[in-house]
Order: C-alpha cells, then sequence, then structure tokens
C-alpha cells in the first residue's frame, strides 16, 4: 500500500504528507490527488443515491445513519485506492502523467456491493495469469541508415508484402516514413523499444502492451500535437504480422487490399480508408519509396545479396 495517500477517509496526516512530497515527486503526487478526487466525487454520488432511497427502514436511527456514511465515505476511498471509475485515469491524463496501461478491466460500485469478495478473487486471478503471459521484449536490431534499416527488415518485410500482394520496397517506405528509417521507433519509459513501425494505436481491440506517445494527427487540415496509447510488439517480425492482420480484419481497408497492384493505388486508398490524418501520407510514402535514399539502399542489399549466393556457388 501507497503510505503516502490518505488511505482512511479520515487520515488528514496523510494528506499533509502529500503536500511534503509534491516538492519532490510531483508525478506521483498527481497520481495521489487524481485518486483523491476521484473519491470525493464517489463520496457525492453514494450519497445522491441514499438520498434517493423510498424512506428510513425499520431500523435505521440517527447512529445507524452515521455509521453508514462512515462506510460510504471509507468505501469511496477504497475504490479510489483501486482501479476505481476511470476518472483518475482521465485527470492523470489530463496532468500529463505517463504511465503503463493497466490491465484490470474498471471497477463499478455495483460489483463492490454486491460481490466484493468473488470480485477480488477475479482481479488477482485476471494478474497472476498476465504475468504468467508476459514474454521479454526483444532487443531492436541495430539501424542507424537506410542501409541497415533494408538489410535489417527485409525478410519479415518480404513476407508480410507477399501475404498483401505489394512489392516489398512499398512496405519498407511506409515503416522509413512512420519511424524516420528506424531512427525513432517509440520506446516505452524504461527506454525498450516498442518495435511498432506503422504506427498503428492500441485501442480497446489490443489486449497485448502499449506505449503512450506524442503524436501529430491532422484535424481539417490543421496538425495538434496528442498523446496517444500504440501498440507494442516483442520484435519487428511480429509487427509487420500484426500489420497485415490489422489491415485484414477491419473491412474499411477493404478496398485498399484489392489494390496492391499498384502502391501508389494502395497507399491512396489507405489513407482515404482514414488509415492517417496527414492529407499528405501516401504521396510521402511514394516519394520516400522512389528516392535515392532507398534506391541506394535496395541496390546495395541486392549487391550483397548477389555476392552471397555467388560465394555459396563457388564453394560448391
Amino acid at each position: 500500500m501507497n503510505t503516502s495517500g490518505a488511505a482512511l477517509y479520515h487520515d488528514f496526516s496523510g494528506l499533509t504528507a502529500l503536500k511534503h512530497q509534491a516538492r519532490d515527486d510531483q508525478a506521483g503526487t498527481a497520481e495521489q490527488v487524481a485518486r483523491q478526487f476521484e473519491s470525493l466525487f464517489v463520496q457525492m454520488m453514494v450519497k445522491q443515491m441514499r438520498q434517493a432511497s423510498f424512506g428510513n427502514g425499520l431500523f435505521e436511527s440517527k447512529q445507524s445513519e452515521f455509521v453508514r456514511d462512515m462506510y460510504d465515505q471509507q468505501l469511496s476511498v477504497h475504490l479510489s485506492e483501486q482501479r476505481g471509475l476511470g476518472m483518475a485515469q482521465l485527470l492523470r491524463n489530463q496532468l500529463g502523467v505517463d504511465e503503463a496501461e493497466q490491465s484490470e478491466p474498471n471497477t463499478s460500485l455495483e460489483s463492490y456491493w454486491l460481490h466484493p469478495s468473488a470480485l477480488a478473487r477475479s482481479q488477482l486471478a485476471n494478474r497472476v495469469e498476465s504475468n504468467k503471459g508476459a514474454a521479454a521484449v526483444q532487443p531492436s536490431a541495430d539501424i542507424d541508415s537506410p542501409e541497415s534499416f533494408v538489410e535489417a527488415l527485409w525478410s519479415a518485410a518480404d513476407s508480410a508484402a507477399k501475404e498483401l500482394g505489394l512489392p516489398t520496397e512499398a512496405l519498407l517506405a511506409q515503416a522509413a516514413l512512420e519511424t524516420g528509417w528506424g531512427g525513432h521507433v517509440m520506446q516505452s519509459a524504461d527506454g525498450r523499444s516498442s518495435h511498432n513501425l506503422f504506427g498503428i494505436k492500441a485501442d480497446q481491440r489490443w489486449s497485448g502492451d502499449r506505449v503512450r506517445q506524442e503524436t501529430l494527427e491532422f484535424e481539417q487540415d490543421v496538425a495538434v500535437r496528442r498523446r496517444e496509447y500504440f501498440r507494442t510488439y516483442a520484435s519487428f517480425d511480429e509487427s509487420f504480422r500484426d500489420y497485415v492482420a490489422f489491415l485484414k480484419q477491419n473491412p474499411r481497408y477493404t478496398e485498399a487490399l484489392q489494390s496492391t497492384q499498384d502502391a501508389a493505388e494502395y497507399f491512396k486508398a489507405l489513407q482515404d480508408a482514414g488509415y492517417a490524418t496527414d492529407p499528405d501520407y501516401a504521396q510521402k510514402i511514394v516519394r520516400v519509396m522512389q528516392g535515392t535514399e532507398m534506391q541506394t539502399a535496395l541496390s546495395r542489399f541486392k549487391g550483397m545479396v548477389e555476392q552471397s549466393i555467388q560465394s555459396e556457388t563457388e564453394a560448391i
């Protein structure tokens, strides 16, 4: 338990400690303040629910009402110490506090009142299963140039491109645009690579790890900076595989998948379907694909492959 916060509704010493903590740990303080604000909101909500009842029960009295109020106040603190109703998360986002997305579902007030012990067991089981299924993140390839970018990703890009019916360099160009030739792959707070090559966001359909990053979106052709959650992968190979699955599982990309015989048409259809908000997204990818850096990198890579084949043939 975090002793810096008020674990009990009447623990005013916890609030005093929180003031001192704010001087050295603003992020941790924002976490506690957000939870306490949610606690007050829940307390007000419960009070309104009580007032909406149809009168006093047979055994109710001033003393029982006093004890009930104490219970409701402590319940609101307990809820906020857990996942709560989601309000603390919204407040932390507004305050700019960066944190990993929690895997536990939101805890409803009704669930606590009706099935408190069952809910606690369920949450514990979910955390155990989540930890059992956690996989170690593989280190990123050493990419520091367009040549090393193409060399490191060619195999995975080639497999994904064949499945979609696209030229391999088309997917490499899209990944290059999204990541600056691999130099700006999103990282988690501890410095681990997300291996996310295509800027795919982590919405409610994504159950894996995620990373929160600032992104540039276009609203009516006006660039707006936002902080969004993106998918995290164990490797670049997994990123390519999920890219293919992501497109095939979304009906809105059907037209794009039917246009893969022409890379330029494919990216235009992808943009029109809402894959990216940048009005020049498709044109930028085509420019990268046809640009000098890509052509030089492809030429060098193909030369290395031909040389390797020749060496193996001579050895035979």
